[in-house]
């Protein structure tokens, strides 16, 4: 029995990234024999096994055969005994295709090395396309590492997003990856590279077809709406690493694909039908309730939170309110960095101040500030409760944001 390092460990010890998990492959033992060793077994889909000391998963190797169309499977050959170049050839890329002994050398047959000091994601094997998951996952590591990826691999990829095979993924994979890539160093490039293919059309429409809609230059000079979207990407990856942030910003114009072509370059009306498509979008893919809540205020509200200098103080509290600021403070900051990234997300303004922020939150610590319960101890009770607190709620922000006399 042997057993090497595999995968993600090594690939990142070599990129001189830091290694949380550390997988293993087993080669030359039957699950029997792990068992009899002290491993404990978990998993179903493939023996995976933890090492009695160190708690480190241990997979026996395995080479891997598609069972149905958009679904894959795993085969275990223990009487001819699967080789470390079985399992690795049964691996996505070569980046991820490499091996390392107990001592520490390296085993690389497919140049994963090679590739990662040219900083290309390429396929290992033509069975890469028995998986449409992989289409996204090459798209993660793109935004993850930044690297290009191979011709011959798009291309692979091409073919995938044209046979309609992504259409088998269960809305928990596209999420999953999604909610990864998201929360990688530049997430842009996930949707770049989906696009590239053809996937993005497949798996977020709503994404792909703002490409090609314009807006109005005087508030964005880049014009393109999907490239708006990749450019607010950017700013809220610089703002913030939370990826609910960064969903809200990638789904906030949806709305703008709905734009009739002969209202172009405006888009009246593009909050609230955005909303709606945002529902759509998170029900079909089962977002988690926070990225859906954090996505719908963005899309309604993100043009309120860009003109709030001129908002008067009643429509200040109705969008504190709106957004429930006063009971989710946390939530609510999330929402003003989506905006922020929104207003710095276009042509030449990546650095512009974005004090509306500010005011708001001036606004929501005035409203905050002012109790009811004075009122309830004078007797206020009912529906002339709130009208009295919101009237005092209004008068409060009015002072604060009152400009210096």
């Amino acid at each position: 029995m042997k057993t090497y390092k595999v995968g993600g460990a090594v690939r990142d010890r070599l990129l001189g990234r830091a290694v949380a998990d550390v997988d293993w492959v087993v080669v030359g033992a039957t699950p029997e024999e792990l068992i009899a060793l002290g491993y404990k077994p978990v998993g179903r889909d493939f023996p995976v096994f933890l090492h009695p000391r160190t708690g480190e998963e241990h997979a026996l190797a395995r080479t891997e055969r598609k069972i149905g169309r958009g679904h894959t499977g795993f085969s275990f050959d223990t009487a001819a005994r699967v080789t470390l170049e079985d399992d690795l050839r049964r691996r996505d890329l070569t980046i991820n295709a490499m091996a390392e002994t107990e001592d520490g050398k390296l085993i690389d047959p497919h140049g994963g090395k090679r590739d990662l000091d040219t900083g290309v994601l390429r396929h290992v094997s033509p069975a890469f396309v028995e998986d449409p998951l992989r289409v996204l996952r090459v798209a993660r590591f793109a935004a993850r590492l930044g690297f290009t990826v191979a011709e011959e691999t798009l291309a692979l990829m091409r073919g995938i997003s044209a046979s309609g095979e992504l259409g088998t993924l269960s809305p928990e994979r596209i999420w999953s990856e999604l909610e990864r890539a998201l929360g990688e160093q530049a997430p842009r490039r996930f949707v770049e590279v989906l696009r590239e293919c053809g996937a993005l059309a497949a798996v977020l429409p709503e994404i792909d077809c703002l490409f090609g809609v314009p807006q109005p230059e005087r508030h964005h000079p880049e014009v393109d709406t999907g490239v708006h979207v990749l450019l607010a990407l950017d700013q809220a990856a610089r703002l913030s690493p939370d990826a609910r942030v960064r969903f809200a910003v990638l789904v906030h114009d949806l709305g703008k694909g709905l734009t009739a072509r002969d209202a172009w370059p405006r888009h009246v009306g593009h909050e609230d039908a955005g909303a709606r498509m945002v529902e759509t979008l998170c029900a079909r893919l089962r977002a988690p309730r926070d990225f859906r809540e954090l996505a719908l205020l963005a899309a309604r509200f993100h043009g309120h939170c860009h003109r709030a200098a001129e908002l008067r103080p009643g429509t200040v509290v109705e969008l504190i309110e709106r957004t429930d600021a006063l009971r989710r403070p946390e939530r609510f900051e999330l929402f003003l960095l989506a905006c922020e990234a929104d207003a710095r997300g276009r042509a030449g303004r990546a650095e512009r101040p974005y004090p509306q922020a500010g005011r708001l939150r001036l606004a929501r610590d005035a409203a905050a500030a002012v109790a009811a319960a004075d009122l309830v101890a004078a007797g206020v009770t009912g529906a002339a409760l709130g009208d009295k607190l919101r009237q005092r709620r209004i008068a409060a922000v009015a002072a604060v944001l009152a400009p210096p006399s």
